[in-house]
């Protein structure tokens, strides 16, 4: 055993021909993990913990696909709540904020059939495209009602 302390041990792919050192190599499958084990080979084994990049994960929306992957039957689409377009017709309507669909779409740089689709209750949720509405018409995109009577943040009233 003393005379190990002057052996050299190459790690990597370019160890030399003819060496008796073993590579390391990765094992799929619990067979080839018990034929190592019985082998006698040193086997360390790690636990893979996150996959994928973590910004790309949506939370609830990753929840939502889940649920459509494990279910036989067909999962509705979610659709914008109809008190919420309601809500936007009134506010358009309304004299500080009185404009049509064309110039509110262009207004948040959308088509005026979203706007339109949007309105009536129809439309596939799009939450981007609800909250530049409802920044453009001062209400809330959650529940429709008006942000007016709300004061601003940061502001004092002197």
């Amino acid at each position: 055993m003393s005379d190990d302390w002057d052996t050299v041990t190459k790690i990597g792919s370019k160890v030399g021909p003819g060496s008796s050192t073993q590579r390391e190599t990765v094992v799929r499958g619990k067979a080839a993990l018990n034929a190592a084990q019985r082998s006698g080979t040193i086997v360390g084994t790690e636990k893979k913990f996150s996959t994928g990049n973590p910004a790309t994960k949506s939370g609830v929306e990753g929840q939502r696909l889940t649920k459509v992957d494990r279910s036989d039957d067909i999962v509705p689409v979610q659709k914008v709540n109809p008190e919420i377009g309601k809500a936007i017709t009134q506010r358009r309507g309304q004299e500080p904020y009185k404009m049509t669909q064309a110039e509110l779409a262009k207004k948040v740089n959308a088509q005026a059939n979203d706007i339109k689709t949007l309105e009536s209750g129809q439309a596939i949720k799009n939450q981007a495209l609800l909250n530049k509405v409802a920044r453009v018409l001062k209400i809330s995109p959650k529940t429709g009602k008006p942000l007016d009577d709300e004061p601003a943040k940061g502001s004092s009233s002197k």
